[in-house]
């Protein structure tokens, strides 16, 4: 692993659900991404396909393997699909946010959070949604100094969200809580 994503997971897991002796398993009919667990939804383990998401071994991926992914597993999946290995290059703190944010809104809103903090912090970078090794360097080269500009970039992504989709407005405070953590 790396000291980055050692950092990073606990805290994702943390604001997913996960407490020792609960997973965080939900099936929220207002959760367009299905059943979850340990944050990682139906949704998005299908995507990955059965080598990577029949936990249950039947051949398929189903809700039954987000009942049976374990802890291990899901640590597996946060490694192999939600961390880029550029975020390694990065100052801990940043690495997390964006990480966080690509487990809970995706990687295309993930990659529009940092190009338009870039932008905030008054460097040029075209908004995209395409994270790659020009975003990643223009992240880098503000350091810590960009934390607010991400934090007001994720709120505004979720306030916007709610303002789409009435049925998102109980997700509000947890939402806003995570983008100001």
């Amino acid at each position: 692993m790396s000291a980055n994503f050692d950092f990073a997971i606990p805290l994702i897991l943390k604001a997913e659900g996960f407490r020792p002796g609960h997973t965080g398993l939900v099936d929220d009919p207002d959760d367009p991404g299905g059943p979850t667990n340990y944050g990682i939804s139906l949704r998005a383990l299908r995507k990955l396909g059965p080598l990577v998401g029949d936990f249950d071994g039947d051949g398929d991926v189903d809700a039954d393997d987000i009942k049976f992914m374990t802890y291990d597993d899901a640590v597996k999946v946060y490694k192999g699909w939600y961390w880029r290995p550029e975020f390694d290059l990065l100052h801990r703190e940043v690495a997390y946010r964006l990480a966080d944010h690509w487990v809970n809104a995706g990687p295309t809103s993930m990659a529009r959070v940092a190009q338009r903090a870039v932008r905030a912090m008054l460097r040029p970078i075209e908004v995209d949604g395409k994270y790659g090794l020009k975003t990643n360097q223009a992240v880098d080269a503000c350091n810590t100094a960009i934390l607010p500009a991400i934090r007001s970039e994720r709120a505004g992504f979720y306030r916007e969200l709610i303002a789409n989709n009435g049925k998102f407005e109980k997700y509000r405070n947890g939402w806003l809580n995570r983008a100001y953590s």
